[in-house]
């Protein structure tokens, strides 16, 4: 996936952990996220713009340092947008948590609570980490990826991208006409209800379809 090009963590290392795989994933917008992820591990390698990952640096850090460091490997490709992105949830996580993991004891760890905490309450303050779409893959990486042992996962949605789209198409799960007529949240519905049973959480579908669509389905179920 692409979320493997990342440093390697030590079990020392739980904050950066967790800032690795949130902040990059605000940005993730319409953009080739192989290409997002390996400047991310640029960035955070390098010495000198490694330090946004440290949400109190990057929430004082001034502007225009911030933008260079994000511009740098082009982590950011948006000189305004992204840059006010990054610093907004730096901001209200180092304000009210004091750091990713604070947040994530604050919930409980708990991913009803960690919903109604960045979908409702503090939703102006995650742009776009907020959205249904990316807020439920990130959950799904905090796990995967960030070392976050999450309650209730299996209130995890599958994340609708274009690849999950054509795989929900290619199983039936929806039809052709439904593509281009159902909210991606209708859609997620449709996977609940077709998994409804089998033991596997939606959640646990993307990573699979998205490889198989990414990888142009050379497997297709007769």
């Amino acid at each position: 996936m692409p979320e493997d090009s990342n440093p390697g963590f030590s079990e020392k290392e739980k904050e950066r952990r967790i800032a690795y795989f949130t902040l990059p994933m605000a940005l993730n917008y319409q953009r080739d996220s192989f290409a997002m992820w390996r400047a991310a591990l640029k960035t955070y390698k390098d010495k000198n713009t490694g330090v946004v990952f440290d949400v109190k640096k990057a929430a004082s850090m001034p502007e225009g340092e911030l933008r260079e460091c994000l511009l740098k490997y082009k982590l950011a490709l948006q000189p305004n947008k992204h840059i006010d992105t990054w610093r907004r949830i730096s901001s209200i996580v180092s304000r009210e948590w004091g750091g990713l993991d604070g947040l994530m004891t604050s919930s409980n760890k708990d991913f009803l609570v960690l919903r109604e905490m960045i979908q409702k309450e503090y939703k102006k303050d995650f742009p776009y980490l907020s959205g249904p779409k990316i807020f439920n893959y990130w959950s799904s990486i905090l796990g995967r990826y960030a070392g976050i042992d999450l309650k209730n996962t299996e209130h995890i949605e599958i994340a609708v991208d274009t690849h999950i789209l054509k795989c929900s198409v290619i199983l039936g799960v929806i039809t052709q006409n439904e593509a281009g007529k159902l909210g991606r949240l209708q859609i997620s519905e449709k996977w609940r209800e077709a998994l409804k049973g089998s033991g596997i959480s939606p959640a646990e579908m993307h990573f699979v379809l998205w490889f198989w669509s990414r990888n142009g389905f050379i497997y297709t179920p007769e």
